[in-house]
């Protein structure tokens, strides 16, 4: 335990140097790319206008920002810290890297249409913030639980069938 808590806070530290802190040319463009993924698959069920650029106008009045904070990153990399941190196969390893990079962009985006839904029909930032910083944060928190768990089932599974 004290290993995996040990590897854990280090892959942790050196994903969010190397992949989501402004480090290098390699983090700017994956969170960019990351973003403009987001902001695609947003616009696919937003109504027509409703985003301009980085911006989801829930109203005249009223927008949501769509930043590097809300690409879904930042639970990925703690995702993938724990994946990495693990004892399993780096088959195993790099099949629940990508099982969580797909689930964690689905759900992102369910939560954004969500905040987006939600800021929309009610008062604008009473909504935002119930939606976004609760059911929202509560929603990815879950998500990560629920994936790492899974991971964890299944790298037993594997080590025990070898």
């Amino acid at each position: 335990m004290k290993r995996f808590a040990a590897l854990y806070f280090l892959y942790l530290a050196l994903l969010f140097v190397f992949f989501y802190a402004p480090t290098s040319a390699l983090s700017t463009l994956l969170n960019e790319g990351q973003t403009k993924l987001t902001l695609f698959l947003l616009g696919l069920f937003l109504e027509p206008g409703q985003l301009k650029g980085i911006d989801i106008w829930v109203n005249p009045h009223y927008k949501i920002i769509i930043n590097q904070a809300c690409n879904g990153m930042i639970p990925i990399l703690f995702l993938f810290a724990s994946i990495l941190a693990y004892p399993s196969s780096v088959l195993h390893k790099l099949l629940w890297l990508l099982i969580g990079y797909i689930v964690f962009s689905v759900v992102n985006i369910m939560r954004l249409l969500f905040v987006s839904y939600a800021t929309q029909t009610g008062n604008g930032q009473e909504e935002f913030y119930w939606s976004h910083d609760l059911v929202g944060n509560a929603l990815l928190m879950l998500t990560g639980l629920g994936l790492f768990i899974a991971f964890i089932k299944t790298a037993r599974n594997v080590t025990t069938a070898v």
